[in-house]
Protein backbone atom coordinates (compact mmCIF):
# COMPACT_ATOMS: atom_id res chain seq x y z
CA UNK A 1 0.00 0.00 0.00
CA UNK A 2 1.25 3.54 -0.79
CA UNK A 3 0.27 5.84 2.27
CA UNK A 4 -0.12 9.64 1.11
CA UNK A 5 -0.58 13.17 2.30
CA UNK A 6 -2.88 15.76 0.81
CA UNK A 7 -1.09 18.86 -0.10
CA UNK A 8 -2.40 22.68 -1.22
CA UNK A 9 -6.14 23.96 -0.75
CA UNK A 10 -8.63 24.28 -2.83
CA UNK A 11 -8.32 23.28 -6.68
CA UNK A 12 -4.75 22.73 -6.24
CA UNK A 13 -4.94 20.17 -3.61
CA UNK A 14 -3.14 16.98 -4.36
CA UNK A 15 -1.97 13.64 -3.09
CA UNK A 16 1.68 13.14 -2.86
CA UNK A 17 3.13 9.59 -2.00
CA UNK A 18 5.16 9.39 1.12
CA UNK A 19 5.59 5.75 1.32
CA UNK A 20 5.01 2.24 0.29
CA UNK A 21 4.63 -0.96 2.56
CA UNK A 22 3.91 -4.42 2.22
CA UNK A 23 1.61 -5.55 4.53
CA UNK A 24 0.80 -9.08 5.74
CA UNK A 25 -1.77 -10.49 8.26
CA UNK A 26 -0.48 -12.81 10.55
CA UNK A 27 -3.04 -13.75 13.06
CA UNK A 28 -4.21 -11.28 15.09
CA UNK A 29 -1.06 -9.11 13.70
CA UNK A 30 -0.07 -7.47 11.19
CA UNK A 31 3.88 -7.35 9.51
CA UNK A 32 4.27 -4.13 7.61
CA UNK A 33 7.64 -3.76 5.88
CA UNK A 34 8.18 0.20 4.98
CA UNK A 35 10.40 1.95 2.89
CA UNK A 36 13.71 0.80 4.27
CA UNK A 37 13.04 -2.57 3.79
CA UNK A 38 12.80 -3.11 7.52
CA UNK A 39 9.23 -5.24 8.90
CA UNK A 40 8.01 -4.33 12.15
CA UNK A 41 5.18 -6.77 13.54
CA UNK A 42 1.74 -4.29 14.90
CA UNK A 43 -1.33 -5.39 17.00
CA UNK A 44 -4.77 -3.67 15.99
CA UNK A 45 -3.96 -0.20 18.28
CA UNK A 46 -0.46 -0.13 17.05
CA UNK A 47 -1.65 -0.02 13.06
CA UNK A 48 -4.27 2.51 14.13
CA UNK A 49 -1.78 4.80 15.96
CA UNK A 50 0.91 4.89 13.12
CA UNK A 51 -1.43 4.79 9.77
CA UNK A 52 -4.69 6.29 11.47
CA UNK A 53 -4.60 9.15 9.94
CA UNK A 54 -2.96 8.51 6.73
CA UNK A 55 -4.31 8.26 3.38
CA UNK A 56 -3.53 5.35 0.82
CA UNK A 57 -3.73 4.76 -2.69
CA UNK A 58 -5.90 1.87 -4.01
CA UNK A 59 -3.39 -1.47 -3.24
CA UNK A 60 -1.58 -3.15 -5.70
CA UNK A 61 -1.22 -6.86 -6.06
CA UNK A 62 2.24 -7.94 -5.57
CA UNK A 63 2.79 -11.26 -7.14
CA UNK A 64 4.22 -12.65 -4.12
CA UNK A 65 2.68 -15.51 -2.27
CA UNK A 66 3.97 -14.81 1.11
CA UNK A 67 1.48 -17.34 3.43
CA UNK A 68 1.66 -20.61 1.83
CA UNK A 69 4.11 -21.77 4.89
CA UNK A 70 0.71 -23.39 7.02
CA UNK A 71 -0.72 -25.42 3.81
CA UNK A 72 2.27 -26.92 3.33
CA UNK A 73 3.66 -27.71 6.92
Amino acid sequence: MTTCAARGKGRGRRLEATGTYLLTLRGDALEATGPSGQTRTLSAGRFLEIFGSALFLPPEPTGRLTDLGPLFG
